[in-house]
């Protein structure tokens, strides 16, 4: 006698794909960006400056009238002065008893004497000279060379960590298979052309 039913087992089926951990590195870079400073040269210069105040040449030629005054008070105080002593000499010569015509001739050569003056009436014009000054002359030169700006931007490196990843798929389910391989069955039994009756001894 054959078995009747056949019965077949599936099992599961799983796929796993797995990602490795990886450590990525960036390599830093760097910029440079130059610029130029312009330089200069520069010169500044002041020449001599000659300083001529002619203010005492004029008075000496066309007094103001503040120094006339003061000429004029000044040579009338001296001449008080040049008189007051010629008087008291005369006068103590006068005092004498024993004065004569001779005395009275030498006042008047001595008056006369003083007041002749060979020159009189000539002078240099202008009597007394500018006053020069100056100031002395400078110079400056400045003189900056150009200049080179270095400007550097530095990108530090980097690392990137990637996770390692574990997936886990299912592509077959597990399943149990149930198959009949047995041969028709006829009710009643004798139907089947193949039956052969049961022998039953009594």
């Amino acid at each position: 006698m054959y078995p009747l039913i056949e019965i077949k087992t599936v099992p599961i089926e799983i796929e796993m794909k797995v990602s490795h951990a990886k450590l990525e590195y960036s390599r830093g870079t760097a910029d440079l960006e130059i610029s130029r400073g312009d330089g200069g040269l520069s010169i500044k210069s002041r020449p001599i400056k000659l300083n001529i105040d002619t203010f005492e040449a004029r008075n000496s030629v066309v007094p103001t009238a503040v120094r006339s005054i003061e000429q004029y008070s000044q040579q009338g105080q001296q001449a008080s002065y040049t008189a007051t002593a010629t008087y008291a000499q005369h006068g103590q010569m006068l005092l004498d008893a024993k004065i004569g015509q001779d005395m009275i001739t030498q006042f008047a050569a001595e008056s006369t004497m003083k007041n002749y003056h060979p020159n009189s009436g000539i002078k240099f014009l202008p009597s007394v000279g500018p006053e020069i000054t100056w100031d002395p002359g400078e110079m400056h030169i400045r003189y900056e060379m150009d200049k080179l700006n270095f400007d550097w931007r530095v990108n530090h490196p980097q690392f990137e960590f990637t996770p390692g990843d574990i997936e886990l798929s299912v592509t077959q389910q597990p399943d149990v298979i149930i198959k009949y391989v047995g041969g028709p069955l006829y009710v009643p039994p004798s139907a089947d052309p193949n039956y052969q009756p049961v022998d039953v001894e009594a």
